[in-house]
């Protein structure tokens, strides 16, 4: 017997299920999978490929590309399954049948699961004892009288095989039922039902370990419906469990199992096979499959909190990413400290270095007005128009200092979150930056280009580093650092990228790109000038076709040589704005530059077989504002002047303060005291909040009230309701 080909028509049921399942038309998901199949990535399908997909999101995009992923690691464990039955001389017609209509990868393994091989059992012996007719015997009721099952029973004893009593031959006959009964697909699947629906998560403390674990005495005897336990108590669970602390436990209740069971297996009355199916039935359900279903039901709960946790992360991050940047200014930045003073630095509009020092504004009177003067000069020297201060140790002192000089009119003073700039200072990429300075100037350099554009500042580092999330230690740590890459990706690429200035870490995330061709772009840029328009990416090695056209329209040239290369129009439709130009009798520069001239456009004109009105739609708002920058307008923002530090917080204060993390059970916010307050959900509104990232989002400005004050756990409370 052989394995037939898989044939179109399974192809395109395999479509339209995944349609079904997101909600999609077939062909929204066969254009993607072949755009996909082309080359292109989500955020370039997303942007330029609307006709095809009929407008579809990044993350409709990404739901499908993840989708047809399943579905072929789905087909890739159904091949290896049949060829595995077909080498075992295993594959029947019927069972082949069963394996082709399973769906999922939990149904095609509950299928596949008696066949599997397996360490040997008490049922395999059983059966090569060859006490299958007697298991059969027994579940079908049969037979009826007490004399009749023993005289049937003694008719299996072989001593030659093992089977020493009538007793022996039932045992063995119970065990092959037993293991039946935990490999039945049907009834696989309703205990997994139950386990989702009705199962139930058990915490006890574990022996000896109350004072070591006291982190997690809330924890020490608990339960909770694992349908409904929030994403953050699972993985405190687990966490609890992994550290000796917990024993944890997900169980259903044990009288809906066992009538499971028993409707699947138990024949009707009170003859003594049932006395003997019985104790099979729950021998079965508590040795077999309540054990192997727990662990999978742990499984499942636990991805369903790192996905959450996950996604938390990414809409964090990508609230971060996206804050306002200052723009090209000039910056002095600081990096506070008490003992080893503060470390300050002097930034072109480009980030560049331009004066680097240590100033003592937190020592003597003497060295505080030396510090005074040095900054003084600093900022008239270099006519610097804003100071970025890091909000770590001495952050607080430091802005205070810096309010109570009489700077330049106009000079803004900017509290910036410098988490991860220590990480950044130490890395080889910052060595390669800034290879002349010590690690402490790298740091101040990265709170001040944080301040001039936070995404390209931020792209430098990890994003686990940058401290957005709960439990990031605990969930899967590929499926986090992809989550999270992805996250960055898709905000580079909203964003756009000027060629000219970009690091190379920030060009590895446009599409189409990658590590080493931003390495690439940055060694042709160093060698030979920078970028005269889009069309001169074509020069840089190992740069093709292929890369150029995914990349392109995500980046930007200033003053390049086509008025288009500043903007997020796509070369490849530069010649249909071109069209619209000629036929207004106009250039491509008065379209961008005249709004008579634009709104005499009609789109109406340019629809055909590959751009049509979406297309069309952004092309005219890009040449409205070319390069557009999505991120909102940068404003200063200032803590509470009279609050310092813990002692200065009292209940009832009501104070300005920023949303440095959301989770999924509140949003801890900085009033400027250096430990953030929390905001527990049910503080968020006057509401029932289900998801706080409904009502904040990191890097918001809110206005909070104080709700409590622990100094001796350093913890605040706060309110945002009125």
């Amino acid at each position: 017997m052989s394995l037939p080909e898989q044939p179109e028509a399974e192809e395109r049921e395999r479509i339209a299920r995944l349609a079904r399942e997101l909600g999609l038309g077939a062909a929204q998901v066969a254009s993607v999978a072949r755009l996909l199949g082309e080359g292109g990535t989500v955020p370039f399908i997303a942007r330029y490929r609307k006709e095809a997909t009929d407008s579809l999101d990044e993350v409709q995009i990404a739901a499908v590309r993840d989708g047809l992923v399943r579905l072929e690691d789905l087909e890739r464990r159904r091949g290896a399954i049949l060829e595995s039955l077909l080498q075992r001389e295993l594959l029947t017609p019927s069972l082949e049948e069963q394996l082709q209509a399973a769906s999922t990868l939990t149904e095609l393994e509950d299928r596949y699961l008696p066949y599997r091989p397996k360490r040997r059992t008490r049922a395999q012996t059983a059966r090569e004892r060859g006490l299958d007719p007697l298991a059969e015997k027994l579940l079908k009721g049969e037979p009826r009288s007490q004399t009749e099952l023993e005289h049937l029973a003694e008719s299996f004893v072989d001593a030659e095989l093992g089977i020493e009593s009538a007793e022996g031959a039932l045992a063995g006959a119970r065990d092959i039922v037993a293991e039946q009964v935990a490999e039945d697909p049907g009834v696989r699947s309703r205990l997994r039902a139950l386990f989702e629906e009705r199962g139930t998560l058990r915490s006890r403390m574990v022996k000896g370990q109350q004072e070591a674990g006291a982190k997690f005495r809330d924890y020490f005897d608990w339960q909770e419906r694992a349908a409904s336990a929030p994403s953050h108590r699972v993985l405190a669970l687990f966490r609890g469990e992994d550290l000796g602390f917990l024993r944890v436990r997900l169980e259903v209740p044990k009288a809906d199992a066992v009538r499971v069971v028993e409707e699947r297996f138990l024949p009707k009355g009170d003859g003594v096979a049932v006395s003997q199916l019985r104790p099979a039935l729950r021998d079965g359900l508590t040795r077999l499959a309540l054990p192997s279903l727990e662990t999978e039901a742990r499984r499942r709960e636990k991805e369903r909190a790192d996905a959450e946790a996950i996604a938390i992360f990414a809409t964090n991050l990508r609230e971060m990413l996206l804050a306002a940047p200052l723009g090209a200014k000039r910056v002095l930045a600081i990096d506070p400290g008490f003992r080893t003073g503060c470390k300050t630095v002097v930034l072109d509009s480009q980030g560049g270095l331009l004066h680097h020092e240590t100033i003592q504004p937190h020592a003597s009177q003497g060295e505080r007005n030396r510090a005074a003067q040095r900054v003084d000069v600093l900022v008239k020297k270099y006519s610097v128009e804003a100071i970025a201060v890091g909000n770590g140790t001495a952050g607080r002192e430091t802005e205070a200092f810096l309010r109570d000089l009489d700077l330049s009119a106009g000079v803004p003073i900017v509290a910036v979150n410098e988490s991860g700039a220590s990480i950044y200072s130490a890395s080889e990429l910052a060595r390669g930056e800034l290879p002349d300075v010590d690690l402490t100037v790298r740091g101040a350099v990265s709170i001040g280009r944080r301040l001039q554009d936070p995404l390209a500042e931020l792209v430098k580092l990890d994003p686990k580093s940058i401290g957005v999330g709960q439990y990031q230690h605990d969930v899967d740590q590929g499926a986090l650092r992809t989550a999270l890459d992805e996250t960055v990706g898709w905000t580079v690429n909203r964003v756009g990228v000027e060629v000219n200035t970009a690091s190379a870490p920030l060009l590895g995330y446009v599409s189409g790109l990658g590590p080493k061709l931003a390495e690439n772009i940055v060694a042709y840029r160093a060698e030979n000038g920078p970028f005269l328009s889009r069309r001169q990416l074509r020069k840089v090695p190992r740069l093709g076709p292929k890369a150029f056209e995914q990349a392109a329209g995500f980046l930007r040239v200033p003053q390049g040589r086509h008025p288009l290369d500043a903007s997020g129009v796509h070369p490849e439709r530069y010649g249909l704005v071109e069209r619209m130009a000629t036929d207004l009798h106009a250039s491509v520069a008065s379209l961008l530059g005249e709004v008579d001239l634009r709104h005499r456009i009609d789109l109406a004109n340019y629809i055909g077989e590959e751009v049509g009105r979406p297309t069309l739609e952004d092309i005219l708002t890009e040449l409205e504002r070319p390069g557009r920058d999505p991120r909102e307008q940068f404003e200063v923002f200032s803590f509470a002047e009279n609050v310092h530090d813990l002692e200065d917080l009292e209940a009832g204060m009501r104070l300005p303060g920023i949303v440095t993390n959301v989770t999924a059970f509140g949003a801890f916010v900085d009033v400027g005291v250096h430990q953030d307050g929390l905001v527990h959900v049910s503080k968020l509104a006057d509401h029932y909040v289900k998801d706080p990232a409904d009502i904040v989002s990191v890097g918001q400005r809110v206005e909070v009230t104080v709700l409590d004050v622990d100094l001796g756990r350093g913890r605040i409370s706060l309110s945002l309701r009125d």
